[in-house]
């Protein structure tokens, strides 16, 4: 009977996947450091007309976690597996491999089916020329090999990644600023028509160093962020880029209707983490700090936590006439998106990727099953974790006691109920231990003593 039931599932997927074009043009778009509450659709301070859309006609992904920093959600996102199965690198911001070569990555993935592979905009997982996008399955990759870089002059901190703005792994300096530029790459790759194509934007914005030209600032003339000066400037620059970020999208959408491509086309958006709420530039240029930033209300917490505003992010998914409008309440991760899309091109790997992340395409498809009780564990450099089971949230912390929370009666974690639950406590932390089992606590040995 369950084998049955099985085949009828995988039946079903293969149905409602090659129903429509199997093979879809796919515009994946990751935004850097944006907080819940910075954006339109969730009641934000920022101006976001082509996003909120998007999202009214598109499926509001209500429930989309991801790892509270960059690196360890873009090494998820790329291999489908949570990112200490790489190594304890992989668990927070680093310069170094994420990932060991030949990892199939969504970029080869996709490739593999026949699709042209392009990034443009921050990598983050490698920051040598030989780590890069090329290296792990892109045609072309464009941007930054660092973690952030300042939207003038693409420069990152003092050391030896500072210069890092590349074509195909080829350092070179280009002005101008850095989210237009990353736009302008991916409408051109749009308009050039080579699909099925998979077009990889993961932005600088709305990181720090945070700034945007003065259009963007002009869209908040009269606004009163704050009574301080200083601060006052300091969210006017976030709201300001954050509009940018979406006036860039606007034009990819724009693109892909001017040529024709709309219909054939998913856009699948998501933050890396959640917003921080106040922090100093650390990086090369005159861009100031940022003492009034990002917000996550009401979530509690921000980037770096495990808290919901550190893990819980805005996100969305648009296809028209295929992904019908919907707020999707499903929780589901960002490792989720590497089956989910092998399932929607009919990808089937050669052996076991040992993928953490579960297929999404039938939900979100408006398909009425019911998907077996899966978790979402979280890993953070600390030692701390977090494993989420249907609406139960269990913090653990490596010093400090732990944490429960029902998510679906207080999504704002104000009541922790660890004390009275002591059996739900034992039973997600015995969960929790076998998923940090899985992970490898070793440095890879060709990476010992490489500057982070």
């Amino acid at each position: 009977m369950r084998f049955a039931a099985f085949f009828f599932v995988l039946f079903l997927a293969s149905t409602l996947a090659h129903g429509q074009a199997s093979k879809p043009n796919i515009l994946l778009i990751v935004a850097d450091d944006l907080g819940w509450a910075d954006v339109g659709w969730h009641g934000g301070f920022g101006k976001t007309p082509h996003m909120d859309k998007l999202v009214k006609e598109g499926v509001e992904l209500d429930q989309h976690y991801v790892q509270p920093v960059c690196t360890p959600t873009r090494t998820a996102l790329m291999s489908g597996r949570y990112p200490g199965r790489f190594g304890p690198h992989s668990l927070a911001p680093t310069n170094l491999r994420a990932m060991p070569l030949g990892t199939v990555t969504m970029a080869s993935m996709l490739k593999s089916v026949g699709y042209a592979t392009y990034q443009t905009g921050k990598w983050h997982l490698g920051a040598r020329v030989e780590w890069g996008p090329n290296a792990f399955g892109f045609d072309h990759g464009y941007g930054t090999l660092t973690g952030a870089a300042d939207p003038w002059t693409h420069k990152y901190r003092v050391g030896p990644y500072e210069d890092t703005w590349h074509r195909d792994g080829k350092l070179f300096h280009e002005e101008g600023n850095a989210t237009e530029l990353v736009a302008a790459e991916a409408v051109r790759r749009i308009e050039e028509k080579k699909g099925p194509w998979f077009i990889y934007v993961p932005f600088h914005a709305v990181h720090t160093p945070v700034d945007a030209p003065e259009e963007y600032k002009r869209l908040y003339e009269g606004v009163k962020f704050h009574d301080e000066p200083e601060k006052q400037d300091s969210r006017l620059r976030l709201a300001a880029m954050v509009s940018q970020l979406d006036a860039k999208i606007g034009q990819m959408v724009a693109a892909l209707e001017k040529t024709g491509q709309r219909e054939s086309t998913l856009i699948i958006f998501t933050s890396d983490n959640g917003g921080i709420e106040s922090l100093k530039n650390a990086y090369v240029g005159e861009v100031g700090h940022s003492p009034l930033n990002s917000e996550n209300d009401p979530l509690r917490g921000q980037k770096n936590t495990l808290y919901e505003g550190g893990t819980r992010v805005c996100a969305f998914a648009n296809w028209p006439g295929v992904l019908m409008p919907q707020k999707f309440t499903t929780a589901m991760h960002v490792v989720d998106w590497m089956p989910t899309l092998a399932t929607l091109v009919g990808y089937e790997p050669k052996e076991d990727l040992k993928w953490d992340g579960v297929s999404q395409w039938l939900p979100l498809r408006g398909a009425r099953i019911m998907p077996p009780p899966r978790s979402i564990f979280i890993a953070h450099r600390s030692g701390d974790a977090s494993l989420r089971l249907g609406e139960w949230k269990l913090i653990s912390r490596a010093k400090g006691k732990a944490e429960l929370f029902n998510i679906a009666a207080d999504a704002y974690e104000t009541q922790n109920l660890a004390a009275e639950n002591p059996a739900k406590v034992a039973e997600l932390a015995a969960l929790l231990a076998a998923e940090k089992a899985k992970d490898d606590p070793k440095l890879p040995a060709d990476l010992e003593g490489l500057p982070h």
